[in-house]
């Protein structure tokens, strides 16, 4: 007789026993271990709920598939594509957290070293290409490093969202196109205009529409939902940008 040994998929421990079955015929088992207690299955009939699905689903959407894509490629239904995404939302920051160093106790959070920036706004839509809905970054002059971004139309006030989040660090220069909110809301004596010194920031433009499908100016991949078209480019950002695991 063939015996297959069973961990427990929270605790690890090999303590585990059967535990009747579920609704559709699947073997249950129950953890015994007195801290645990977790009643787990090995397979499910309904891919979603196997082990890794979730991060496949937000593996796939930072490399650019629409949600339609993941839903045939992972065979699961669409709205937990769109679930999965949603619950990613509270994890996203908008300000390279890596950039923040920490001070004592009382202090706050600031960046001690100077910054030139580039600043910049990339066209996208969400629906239809009536509805604009515009991504504002700002990247290291020297490094192409982003240091915040936000989304908004191309307006004073997506800008003074950036500024806002731009508030802990030292700026020394701005550098932007000629868009007339910059001149409106830039400190003449650190504004500097023309291409000359935005070409980075260009440059991590084309890589965004490169890489993210919704992004790309002649593309069947758009986003209904404006809080679905930042999640999706915000999970990009925070990961391949930031760093950051989410």
């Amino acid at each position: 007789m063939a015996v297959v040994e069973v961990d427990c998929i929270a605790c690890g421990k090999n303590n585990v026993i059967k535990n009747g079955k579920s609704s559709v015929g699947e073997q249950r088992y129950r953890c015994r271990s007195e801290d645990c207690g977790k009643t787990f299955q090995l397979s499910h009939r309904y891919k979603a709920c196997n082990t890794g699905i979730k991060k496949q689903i937000v593996d796939m959407a930072r490399n650019g598939s629409g949600v339609r894509d993941t839903a045939r490629a992972l065979s699961v239904a669409i709205g937990t594509v769109i679930t999965t995404l949603k619950k990613k939302a509270c994890n996203l920051v908008k300000v390279n957290l890596n950039k923040l160093a920490n001070l004592p106790l009382g202090q706050g959070q600031i960046l001690l070293l100077p910054l030139a920036l580039e600043l910049d706004e990339q066209w996208s839509f969400v629906q239809n290409k009536s509805n604009q809905r515009w991504l504002w970054l700002a990247i290291n002059h020297y490094t192409s490093e982003i240091i915040a971004y936000t989304f908004g139309g191309r307006t004073n006030t997506a800008l003074k969202q950036l500024k806002h989040l731009l508030s802990p660090f030292s700026i020394t220069k701005y550098f932007t196109d000629g868009l007339l909110a910059y001149q409106r809301l830039l400190p003449h004596e650190l504004h500097e205009e023309g291409k000359r010194n935005t070409q980075k920031i260009e440059r991590k433009f084309l890589t965004f529409r490169t890489r993210i499908k919704r992004l790309a100016r002649r593309t069947i991949c758009f986003s209904k939902l404006e809080w679905m078209h930042d999640i999706v480019i915000g999970l990009f950002i925070n990961r391949f940008e930031f760093g950051r695991n989410v």
